[in-house]
């Protein structure tokens, strides 16, 4: 549709998928949050250096290893095993969070169910903090109330999403200029990196310098 529309270049954040690239008979960049999570996790997490990066799941290992190696940390994961679509049944913690700050990073978070049962997994195992830093919040169905209810620091999200219409359900989301949070007055702005991506794309220069540096 984007193609028949008259797209002739694709510049996306975070897919889900990487292979959603190869559907594309047209240029695809899909840019990475990552290089925005880590400034915000060392200008924000005070302890940062006595944290624990953790995935979710398994898929999301190879997100998790990438930033505990560049803010050279410890990384954990969470197998979980589902009895349904959107319904965990069991979660094992592979890793040692005891004592430390925990940093749940996951790509996006839809019903919220498998953030908020990692994060009393963590909680429950010894961890002395938990925070959830996402890419896209979705936030369908029961998601605003289980974040409420759970023992988050905070969950933070980028503003690839517009967020209006979930703060009139959750007074624990708050906006600063455009800039999205939940439970913390802070933010992850990726406005920079998507406009740095167009302006190197309009004058021929490479972007892969954005797959590892935030834009000044």
């Amino acid at each position: 549709m984007l193609s028949v529309a008259g797209a002739d270049h694709i510049i996306t954040m975070d897919l889900h998928a990487s292979q959603i690239q190869g559907f594309f008979d047209i240029p695809v960049d899909n840019l990475y949050a990552e290089p925005a999570v880590l400034q915000w996790i060392k200008e924000n997490i005070p302890e940062w250096r006595n944290c624990i990066i953790v995935s979710p799941d398994a898929g999301g290992a190879k997100r998790v290893t990438s930033i505990a190696d560049r803010l050279n940390v410890e990384f954990a994961l969470i197998h979980k095993e589902r009895k349904k679509a959107n319904e965990v049944d069991r979660m094992v913690l592979v890793g040692d969070v005891k004592d430390r700050v925990a940093i749940l990073v996951d790509d996006m978070a839809d019903t919220c169910g498998t953030i908020c049962h990692a994060a009393d997994k963590l909680m429950s195992a010894g961890a002395t903090k938990v925070y959830a830093i996402l890419t896209h919040g979705i936030f369908s169905g029961p998601a605003l109330s289980r974040i409420n209810n759970a023992s988050f620091e905070a969950v933070v999200v980028t503003n690839t999403i517009p967020q209006e219409e979930k703060m009139k359900h959750c007074p624990k989301i708050q906006v600063q200029w455009c800039f999205y949070v939940i439970s913390l007055d802070s933010f992850i702005d990726i406005s920079m990196i998507l406009a740095e991506a167009i302006r190197r794309t309009h004058n021929g220069e490479s972007v892969s310098y954005l797959f590892s540096h935030v834009p000044l």
